[in-house]
């Protein structure tokens, strides 16, 4: 054997154990896979990628080995994330709407090879991924212009699911209507009380009546049924499309800057990874006496934690009694974030830890 042949034969030898190496790898993805439709995660994360590469091309020492040891990571969690995404095929994420709905769009980005189920409303939706029917719900939780999805929120704080991940998605509202018809002959528009809000100083101008929908893309669907060029609908551009709508005007947000929340609940809570842009939600009740929330949030304060968000919602039942929904910036289990529960449930009458979650854009 000479030299050659040698050294190709010490490959061969270091392919074979790459291959056993590989196999291995791609069962623990069968088992991230598995995790990742129970808790309703992404296949792709994009900050963990990058911290996972930057960290393990520290194992190289040859500055232009490393070069290529970084390609050698893309390429596998590609493949991974690849065989990842033919395992998630069965996965079913129900949203309220119809196809071309807001929510039908971010889950479309997000889980690209699941099986969408659409629902007539947000309680069954929720309901589909309680009973098993779905493991993902997207419902919207908040726009950055007409503020919080109230009757969302009351279905988190009353419901068995969890909060294991934020989308966050620019919206364009436009106005839509028949081929051939113009926006000066729109009288009425139909659309969600959330983007007839979104959109309230452009009808104020105009003088346009508005009808409550039950969402985005029922409305659109609904004026390509009616056949009358005076009624309009405010929706998204691919929900024109969907129902063979013309755009009259496009992006009549009454504010430039329009972001909707989606909140993604399953059936699991989500383990935070502590590495670091996590947030975590407490909703919880407090006792009808002097000073009672002040405690609450001083606990929050004296252990770190940032609070991003906080909603007051009325509880069903006793007149005067709101739930809180808060949102807070770390990890819920760190020392200081397990803390925090213990002593938060010294104050409050009801307390749930909902979910631990990380923001992502869609």
């Amino acid at each position: 054997m000479n030299e050659l042949e040698q050294r190709r034969e010490e490959i061969r030898e270091v392919d074979e154990q790459m291959a056993k190496l590989f196999e291995r790898r791609m069962r623990i993805s069968e088992d991230v896979a598995a995790y990742k439709v129970r808790s309703g995660l992404p296949i792709f994360d994009e900050k963990q990628e990058a911290k996972v590469i930057a960290g393990r091309s520290l194992l190289i020492e040859d500055p232009v080995l490393r070069d290529y040891y970084t390609l050698f990571l893309r390429k596998t969690m590609d493949l991974s994330k690849a065989y990842q995404g033919r395992l998630m095929k069965g996965m079913k994420v129900a949203y309220s709407g119809a196809p071309g709905a807001f929510a039908q769009i971010a889950a479309t980005r997000v889980f690209p090879e699941a099986k969408l189920i659409s629902c007539p409303d947000f309680e069954t939706a929720y309901k589909a991924c309680e009973d098993g029917l779905a493991d993902v719900v997207i419902l919207p939780i908040e726009n950055s212009y007409a503020g919080d999805v109230g009757s969302v929120m009351d279905l988190s704080f009353n419901g068995n699911l969890y909060i294991n991940m934020m989308l966050e998605m620019d919206v364009t509202q436009n106005l839509l209507g028949l081929h051939g018809a113009h926006e000066s002959e729109i009288r009425t528009v139909v659309s969600h009380p959330q983007a007839l809000h979104q959109c309230a100083g452009y009808l104020r101008e105009h003088g346009i009546k508005e009808q409550e929908f039950e969402n985005t893309a029922l409305a659109a669907q609904f004026v390509a049924q009616q056949g009358d060029p005076s009624v309009g609908a405010i929706a998204s551009a691919e929900t024109a499309k969907i129902y063979g709508l013309d755009i009259l005007k496009a992006d009549i947000n009454s504010s430039s800057q329009n972001t909707t929340r989606f909140a993604t609940f399953s059936r699991t809570m989500n383990v935070s990874t502590g590495l670091g842009d996590e947030h975590f939600i407490l909703v919880f009740t407090v006792r009808n006496e002097a000073g009672a929330l002040a405690k609450t949030l001083n606990i929050i304060g004296s252990h770190g934690f940032n609070m991003s968000n906080l909603h007051s919602r009325p509880v069903k039942g006793p007149l005067w009694n709101h739930y809180f929904f808060a949102e807070l910036e770390g990890s819920v289990n760190s020392e200081d974030g397990e803390d925090l529960l213990r002593q938060m449930r010294t104050v409050c009458d009801n307390m749930k830890l909902l979910g631990s979650y990380k923001r992502v854009g869609v």
